[in-house]
């Protein structure tokens, strides 16, 4: 009968309160339970110390009729609270030394009951300071607490204590809301610690991970983030999708630099008598918000065929990636690595998603088919919107940098390696994303080459280039697209306008020129000379029917073209003007055969290259004094 009582005793201290930590092992004598071996402990101190448990924690029993049974004990006096505790541990001790002498005693089965009354109020008081501190223990404040990095508190003997002289001893500049959040910090963790000793703990990290689980998870819902299927991304409308973004970028930050770490700097700190303890309760906390959080970009980056979505794409990959070392911090243990491994994820898949969308951009210029031609030989607008395009990606420059340096050029080998010297070529200081910028560039210039030949008149076609990389090189001064170039790529660019303006003005004025006698020749007869005039005036006059109607949008280019044009003719007509025009003075109807003084040769080149028709059928009815060109 004995022997099945103590077996029941034995059972029911494993089961309710002591587990096996309580119980006499055959490997480990008596001796080395708590008490040191230079202190005896009589049966007379046991039974004291079983006394004065029973007294307060009867006091406190949330069972009893008492006024203290709705009364939050760490609430009303702080020193009955450390009291309290201490009692507990005393009751712990004792019921260690009535095992190892007699498991079948009454005064362990008292203490037994009183250890099972202690947990309970334990159990409420440890739910009461997370509920009623809610705000105090909210991420932010916490974080707060350990802003100096070195994540201590103020001791725990210390916060129990009511003496407020004390407290200032652990922080002068504390205020009334760190106060509070340090006070109910360190109640938390006296209790975790005292029921985790007495065999409680899986109760009391129980009650924590509900509660604080969904105070991360309100968090979470509180800065807008949801838990999105990749079907909801792909039905919201750009504008929709742009401010879901926006507003990720903005949560994820809070989350990660307040959020999570606020959590588990309360975490450790509540339950920082145990690693594995605080390890997976952390875990279990966060890791479904987190990864959800995480995954948001991973969605965004399954759609590679929105070009517009790859501004929005490398601020996300921004985002994570001034995060990662914070949240490899935060989540460094393997009960965690699932979130990790998630914004790794969403980092590559991100990152994957943005060189697939510039490769995509290049290929999109490449397929470009229309077959309209721009009036006048001015920009194309395909030149406009790719330029616009790459400028932009030119302001994401270190972060694109970042993303393609592991990502190597796409194939060209469709594309004429000769169109330049060395079309791709940047200075070798340069980041993977000039060549890559350039790249696209190159693209762009060489289906500019193929809309050229759509022009019937060649001279056109290399004004055509003229303007449009004239263009481009503009763009690139005005963005910082010139950092990621360099002058070295401006230079051979600049060069190519030369030639495109020398190649126009040769095919376009070259029968103007041919129209006049070269100077080696012998002096013309009258009628010769009669036929270079009419040559000249048909020869001139079809020049600035045609050009009049083109287009220089760049007045530099513009005026650089024209007074090359007039520094080439105007000195060669004004010699053969002022030789023959004598030799005809006699010629009825001088007026028609020479139609154009010197004079006014500058005047008409002005009004060539601005896309403006003519308003006269007659070419030169009049003087024009539109303005003078320097010869």
């Amino acid at each position: 009968m004995v022997l099945a009582e103590t077996s029941k005793h034995n059972t029911l201290i494993a089961r309710k309160g002591l587990s096996p930590l309580f119980l006499p092992s055959s490997k480990t004598p008596t001796s080395s339970f708590s008490f040191p071996s230079f202190l005896t402990v009589s049966e007379s101190m046991v039974e004291e110390s079983i006394q004065n448990a029973e007294s307060i924690i009867t006091k406190w029993d949330r069972n009893s009729s008492s006024l203290t049974r709705v009364i939050p004990l760490f609430h009303r006096n702080r020193k009955e609270a450390k009291e309290y505790l201490k009692c507990v541990g005393d009751l712990r001790r004792s019921m260690h030394f009535l095992v190892s002498q007699n498991s079948a005693s009454d005064k362990l089965i008292l203490a037994q009951k009183l250890m099972q009354l202690a947990m309970k109020r334990l159990e409420m008081e440890f739910y009461q300071i997370l509920s009623t501190n809610r705000e105090q223990l909210d991420p932010e404040s916490v974080s707060s607490l350990s802003s100096d990095g070195s994540g201590s508190f103020y001791d725990e003997h210390e916060l129990l204590s009511e003496d407020e002289a004390e407290l200032k001893k652990a922080g002068e500049s504390i205020t009334e809301v760190e106060r509070v959040s340090a006070l109910a910090m360190s109640d938390l963790k006296a209790i975790a610690e005292c029921m985790s000793s007495s065999g409680y703990g899986k109760e009391c990290v129980k009650i924590y991970k509900l509660f604080r689980k969904s105070i991360v998870d309100q968090g979470l819902y509180l800065l807008g983030i949801e838990k999105f299927k990749s079907s909801q991304i792909n039905k919201m409308n750009w504008e929709t999708l742009e401010h879901t973004i926006k507003n990720w970028l903005n949560a994820v930050k809070i989350a990660v630099k307040t959020l999570f770490t606020g959590e588990k700097i309360l975490c450790d700190h509540v339950f920082s008598a145990s690693e594995t303890v605080r390890k997976a309760c952390f875990a279990e906390i966060t890791t479904e918000g987190a990864k959800n959080l995480f995954r948001f970009p991973e969605l965004i980056a399954k759609n590679k065929k929105a070009t517009e979505r790859i501004f929005q794409l490398i601020k996300l990959h921004e985002a994570i990636s001034e995060l990662l070392p914070e949240i490899e911090t935060i989540f460094n243990a393997e009960l965690t690595s699932a979130i990790k491994l998630q914004a790794l994820s969403s980092l590559h898949k991100v990152g994957e998603s943005v060189c697939t969308l510039l490769t995509n951009f290049g290929s999109s210029i490449q397929k470009d088919s229309s077959k309209s031609l721009v009036a006048g030989g001015g920009i194309h607008p395909l030149t406009r919107s790719a330029m616009s395009y790459i400028s932009s990606l030119a302001d994401y420059g270190e972060q694109l940098s970042d993303i393609v340096a592991d990502h190597p050029l796409p194939g060209n080998s469709s594309l004429p390696e000769s169109y330049f010297e060395n079309p791709t070529s940047i200075d070798s200081q340069k980041p993977a994303v000039s060549v890559h910028l350039a790249w696209l560039i190159l693209v762009l210039l060489c289906k500019l080459d193929r809309k050229a030949e759509l022009y019937k008149d060649v001279s056109l076609s290399y004004l055509f280039l003229a303007n449009n990389l004239q263009f481009i090189i503009d763009q690139v001064h005005k963005s910082n697209l010139k950092y990621l170039l360099g002058e070295q790529w401006v230079s051979r660019h600049t060069k190519k306008i030369k030639q495109y303006a020398l190649s126009y003005e040769s095919m376009a004025w070259n029968k103007v020129f041919s129209s006049l006698p070269e100077r080696t020749l012998s002096v013309l007869s009258p009628e010769a000379a009669k036929d270079c005039f009419q040559r000249f005036n048909a020869a001139f006059e079809e020049a600035y029917m045609k050009q009049i109607l083109w287009i220089v949008p760049d007045g530099k280019l513009r005026d650089e073209l024209k007074v090359s044009i007039a520094r080439k003719l105007g000195p060669a007509y004004r010699e053969f003007y002022e030789t023959y025009l004598v030799t005809l003075s006699e010629e009825k109807n001088l007026e028609v055969l020479v139609r154009i003084a010197p004079d006014d040769l500058g005047n008409y080149l002005s009004d060539l290259l601005h896309g403006t028709p003519f308003s006269s059928s007659s070419l030169l009815s009049s003087p024009h004094s539109r303005g003078c060109l320097p010869w």
